[in-house]
C-alpha cells in the first residue's frame, strides 16, 4: 500500500502545528517546548516555518520512497499519532485562550493520568 496519502497528511499536520504554533506563542498564549525551534522563533517567523517545513517535506519523501518497508509503516503510525495529540493539545490551547476553558478545567483534564495511575498502585 502506497503511503503518499498518510505522508500528506502527515506534512500537512506538520504546517498545521507551525503555524498554530507562530499564532500562539505570538498572541502570548503559549511557549515552544522545543528549545531548538524556539530558537529559530526567537530570530522570525520565517526561519522557524521554513525549517517545519523542510522537515516535513523530508520526512514525507522518505515515506514516500521507502514506504514498502515495516519500519516505515510503523514510524508513520507514531508519527501520526503523536500529530493528532498535538491537534489536541493546539485545541485546547485555543479553546484556553479565548476563555472556553479555563485553568481549572485544563489542570483538572491533565490531572487524570496521576489519577488512573493511582488507582493501580
Amino acid at each position: 500500500m502506497p503511503l503518499a496519502t498518510p505522508a500528506f497528511l502527515l506534512f500537512a499536520l506538520n504546517l498545521l502545528d507551525a503555524l498554530l504554533t507562530i499564532v500562539w506563542v505570538r498572541s502570548g498564549v503559549a511557549t515552544e517546548g522545543n528549545q531548538l525551534m524556539a530558537s529559530l522563533l526567537d530570530i522570525g517567523n520565517g526561519p522557524f516555518l521554513a525549517v517545519k517545513i523542510a522537515m516535513g517535506t523530508v520526512a514525507a519523501i522518505v515515506l514516500i520512497r521507502w514506504g514498502s518497508r515495516p519500519l516505515a509503516r510503523y514510524g508513520l503510525s507514531v508519527a501520526l499519532a503523536i500529530y493528532i495529540g498535538l491537534m489536541g493539545i493546539h485545541l485546547f490551547t485555543g479553546l484556553a485562550a479565548f476563555g472556553y476553558v479555563s485553568a481549572d478545567q485544563i489542570k483538572e483534564f491533565t490531572d487524570i493520568p496521576g489519577q488512573l495511575f493511582a488507582l493501580f498502585i
